[in-house]
């Protein structure tokens, strides 16, 4: 039988992305529900490491729990330690030297099958993540179609990276640029995105043929195992990905520092971002190379609503991007900078809008909002609403929702200085901060007045505020006359600036440059 690696040769059609399911279709609505009776039949099941293809369980777990309802226990992962993270880490060393000298092709036709399969375990995908993080039945959905975005995108990425790269021809001479792997990667992917972004950032780099050890967060650990089982059955030869969730402060540190990692691949919080690239700027004896970390590190994104706004539209923008996913985006909106003639009658009009949000338990698609991911995020959500009430006037919400799930109310906090806490600090919940400016020029400021800089957007009809937001607005991502939410793989490629990361453009052009080291190869003639 013709293996998928013995079909280098692939004609593919052209990208398109993956279209979100439409809920209200009576036969996607069956579906879901259908797959969220089979994922729950498999709740409390346990998943082992993945080392060198081998699976290893450990005495210690790591317990995922629904935030909708802690009680109930998703799956159980088998915690790695020091030691089982350093066998990983020589496990990945060893497929490396084989798996490197796969062709892109060869590689990407994995990477091909991996998307047919997840788009056909779609449902059941989303219904893992509407348990496991609490997502509504679209924001999941939305989650996996990116994921499948990812693996075609950066598919037919190395395909194109596989052919000859343009240079200027020199007489006497034939040469060649060719892009090769870095090495041993370390992937550390988050929860909020726990489908796309850990599927997007494992794929980019193992079609490039480095190898990895996947790390992933403690509250996503059970879709990553899915994701590693997937990544065996189409034929991804063991060792190349290495599950090893764990403790940040036991393996964390390890992993960063470990002599043959080459590089890292990192989304979450700044502080830890900044941890990782501090204990990465170091070298390790024995390590022959400058690590290379491609951090995407969150945002305080601001909606400027100008006076010439369509303030309905603006008003639909903001809440949506404010309170999709509970707030749980790095792209959501936390401030919306609205010029003063018109401050009022947002105000008036977004209070009445965000009443209508519906929270409860996500698999109920009924319900908007579902709940925070953990007590810790819920706790630490709660003190910055508490200085929220100090610092402005508390427009709607503030209350927890329930007591069995980590629920809230979507919070709107009104006239607030731009340079409040809520207003600087990045929250990560469903709280938004809304801050009265003089004119445009004064919202353009508060709008750069922060040390993040990842997305943005401005409501107005004046070409000319365009021009100059174009210009001064300086993030990486920047949107006019819609939400701040929703970047699609290869539409807008994703990444900012100042503490939001390294502008890694997940799902653009250059992304994969970041996994991959340039040669030039020249022969006289």
């Amino acid at each position: 039988m013709t293996t998928i690696a013995e079909k280098p040769n692939l004609e593919v059609a052209p990208f398109q992305n993956e279209r979100v399911k439409d809920f209200r279709d009576p036969a996607d609505a069956a579906a879901m529900r259908a797959a969220l009776e089979r994922v729950k039949a498999q709740l409390g099941k346990h998943y082992p490491l993945v080392i060198a293809g081998r699976k290893i369980e450990t005495e210690k777990k790591i317990r995922s729990v629904n935030p909708a309802d802690p009680n109930e226990v998703i799956g159980l992962t088998s915690a790695a330690s020091k030691e089982q993270a350093n066998e990983a880490i020589e496990a990945a060393s060893r497929a490396f030297d084989s798996w490197r000298h796969r062709t892109l092709p060869e590689r990407a036709a994995y990477i091909f099958k991996a998307a047919e399969m997840l788009r056909s375990r779609r449902f059941d995908y989303d219904a893992l993540l509407v348990y496991e993080v609490g997502k509504s039945w679209s924001e999941a959905d939305g989650d996996i179609a990116e994921a499948i975005d990812f693996l075609e995108f950066y598919a037919r990425e190395a395909l194109r990276y596989a052919q000859p790269q343009p240079i200027v021809p020199i007489e006497g001479e034939r040469n060649e640029l060719v892009y090769i792997p870095l090495g041993v990667g370390a992937v550390i992917p988050p929860w909020n995105f726990a489908g796309a972004i850990m599927i997007g950032m494992t794929a980019a780099a193992i079609v490039c043929g480095n190898t990895v050890v996947l790390k992933p967060s403690s509250d996503a650990a059970v879709i990553a195992a899915w994701f590693v089982d997937l990544l065996h059955e189409v034929g991804v030869p063991p060792g190349v990905v290495n599950f090893i969730p764990g403790s940040g402060s036991e393996i964390g540190d390890l992993i960063v520092t470990h002599p043959k990692i080459r590089f890292i691949s990192f989304t979450g919080s700044k502080e830890v971002g900044l941890r990782i690239n501090e204990l990465a700027a170091k070298p390790q004896k024995g390590q022959k190379w400058i690590k290379r970390v491609v951090a995407e590190m969150g945002g305080k994104d601001s909606i400027i609503v100008a006076a010439d706004a369509d303030v309905d539209a603006a008003v639909e923008g903001v809440a949506v991007s404010a309170f999709g996913f509970q707030g749980q985006k790095c792209s959501a909106c936390s401030r919306a900078i609205v010029e003063e003639s018109i401050y009022d009658e947002f105000v008036d009009k977004l209070k009445r809008r965000v009443a209508t949000i519906t929270v409860g338990d996500p698999s109920d698609p009924a319900n908007y909002m579902g709940p925070v991911v953990n007590e810790s995020a819920l706790k630490s959500i709660m003190r910055y609403i508490e200085t929220g009430k100090t610092e402005g006037r508390l427009l709607t919400g503030g209350d927890r929702v329930g007591d069995r799930g980590y629920f809230l109310e979507p919070t709107v906090i009104a006239d607030v200085a731009p340079d409040a806490t809520i207003a600087q600090e990045e929250i990560f919940g469903p709280v938004l901060a809304v801050i009265k400016a003089k004119d445009f020029e004064s919202a353009l400021s508060i709008a750069n007045n922060t040390e993040f800089g990842l997305t943005g957007s401005l409501y107005t009809k004046d070409d000319k505020k365009i021009e100059r937001a174009r210009n001064e607005f300086f993030v990486g991502n920047l949107y006019f006359n819609r939400k701040s939410t929703g970047a699609f793989v290869g539409v807008h490629p994703f990444g900012g600036f100042n503490m939001s990361g390294t502008d890694s453009k997940a799902g653009g052009r250059d992304y994969l440059l970041l996994f991959m080291q340039a040669k030039t190869i020249s022969r006289k003639v």
